[in-house]
C-alpha cells in the first residue's frame, strides 16, 4: 500500500486560528499536503493578544509524537512554539531518533514571542534551541528580533543580517533564513544562506502593518513544499510568494491585527 506523504507541524495552538497549528495545519491544506500535528502549548490568543499559555506536560507531546510517527509518513516536520527546557528536550530526542529512520529533514521556525509582544520562549530555555535544536535543523527561519536575541548581533542593514545569517550557520542548520520584514523599507527582503552562497529574496511589501501569523505560516509553507518535493531554494521561494499572496488577502476578523487568508 502506498502511503500519503505528510507534513507536521509541532507547535502552540492559537484559539484565536490566526497563527500557530491553525495556520500551519491551513497552510497545509491551501499547498496540498496531508498535515498532522502535535500540540506543545495551548493558548488563549486572539486578535488582540495573547491573554494565557498552558504547556502540555512533555510527557503528554511525547506520547502525540509517538502516535504520530509510529504510523504516519511524515517526511518533514516544522516546530514552532517550543516553550520550556523540557518542551524542547522531548521534541529534540524524538527528532533525533526520526531523523534516522523516514524523517527527510526539520524546518525551524524560533518562535519567540508572538505578534504583540507576549514571551512564548523561556529566557533559560533559548540556549538549549542553540545547542541541541539547531545543530538537527534543516531549515531555520529566524525573524530580525529572533536573530538578535540567537546572535547578539544588532541588525539594522542587510550587512547586518549576513553577520547574523553566518553566526547561526555555524550553529549547526544546513540552511538559514533570515527574515527582513522588519527592516524599513516597501520591499521585504530575505536572506538566504546554505553555508557557500548567500540568496536575496525581495517581495514588495503586501501590507504596510502587522499581520498576525506570518512567521508561523512561511516555515509551513516551506515544510509542505518539501513535502511535495520542491528543493530548498525552490520550497523558500515559493513559500516567500504564498505568503505575500496570504497577505494581500489577509481580513480583519476581530479588533486587533490583521490575519492571514490563505484560500
Amino acid at each position: 500500500m502506498s502511503l500519503e506523504k505528510v507534513a507536521l507541524t509541532i507547535a502552540g495552538s492559537d484559539s484565536g486560528g490566526g497563527a500557530g497549528v491553525q495556520i500551519d495545519l491551513k497552510t497545509f491544506n491551501a499547498i496540498g499536503v496531508f498535515g498532522a500535528s502535535v500540540i506543545t502549548s495551548l493558548t488563549t490568543q486572539n486578535t488582540l493578544g495573547v491573554q494565557g499559555i498552558y504547556d502540555c506536560p512533555s510527557e503528554f507531546v511525547e506520547r502525540q509524537l509517538e502516535s504520530v510517527f509510529s504510523d504516519l509518513n511524515v517526511l518533514f516536520t516544522k516546530t514552532g512554539m517550543l516553550s520550556s527546557n523540557e518542551i524542547i528536550t522531548t521534541v529534540v530526542d524524538r527528532l533525533k531518533f526520526e531523523v534516522s529512520r523516514n524523517l527527510k529533514g526539520i524546518v525551524v521556525d524560533p518562535v519567540m514571542r508572538s505578534k504583540h509582544g507576549s514571551p512564548l520562549l523561556k529566557e533559560d530555555a533559548i540556549d538549549n534551541v542553540i545547542r541541541n535544536l539547531i545543530p538537527i535543523t534543516y531549515i531555520m527561519t529566524p525573524n530580525i528580533p529572533e536573530a538578535e536575541l540567537l546572535t547578539g548581533i544588532r541588525i539594522k542593514s542587510l550587512r547586518d543580517m549576513e553577520k547574523a545569517a553566518n553566526e547561526i550557520h555555524k550553529m549547526g542548520t544546513k540552511i538559514v533564513v533570515v527574515k527582513g520584514g522588519h527592516l524599513e523599507g516597501d520591499y521585504a527582503i530575505d536572506l538566504v544562506y546554505d553555508g557557500n552562497q548567500i540568496t536575496m529574496l525581495k517581495e514588495k511589501k503586501a501590507f504596510n502593518g502587522d499581520v498576525h501569523g506570518t512567521g508561523c505560516c512561511f516555515s509551513a509553507s516551506i515544510t509542505a513544499y518539501l513535502t511535495k518535493g520542491e528543493s530548498p531554494i525552490n520550497a523558500i521561494r515559493k513559500a516567500k510568494k504564498f505568503v505575500s499572496k496570504s497577505i494581500k488577502r489577509g481580513v480583519y476578523i476581530g479588533n486587533g491585527f490583521r490575519v492571514l487568508k490563505t484560500y
